[in-house]
């Protein structure tokens, strides 16, 4: 008799998030569990091989990952927008009106 394990499949939406709770047999992998989800039907934008990225628990795998018992497989929808350039632009702006923001009322006495 092989042992089972339970595992989420989840797919975050901009308005929602997709979490389906599945039983596992023992040994399966990340690849495995994703199909059995029927996430892959149900959002055929999802393109493991080229844009989305694979995580358990916040930590990037590869499809090929053995599964343990309760881990949460996240399928990862690609980036928007770069964090590091955000912050970049963030901070240039900031120095243009730090160095700009003077208007000389207050800076004569």
């Amino acid at each position: 008799m092989s042992d089972s394990i339970n595992v989420e499949v989840c797919y975050a939406l901009r308005d929602r998030q997709e979490i389906v709770r599945l039983k596992m047999p023992e040994g399966c992998t990340v690849q495995r569990a994703i199909d059995a989800s029927g996430l892959l039907q149900k959002h055929p934008e999802i393109d493991l091989a080229k844009t989305n990225k694979l995580g358990v628990f916040a930590k990037l795998v590869k499809a090929d990952t053995v599964l343990r018992d309760k881990d949460r497989i996240e399928i990862y929808r690609p980036l928007i927008a770069d964090p590091k350039e955000v912050r970049r632009k963030r901070a240039e702006e900031g120095k243009v009106m730090k160095k700009g923001g003077g208007t000389g009322e207050d800076s004569a006495v």
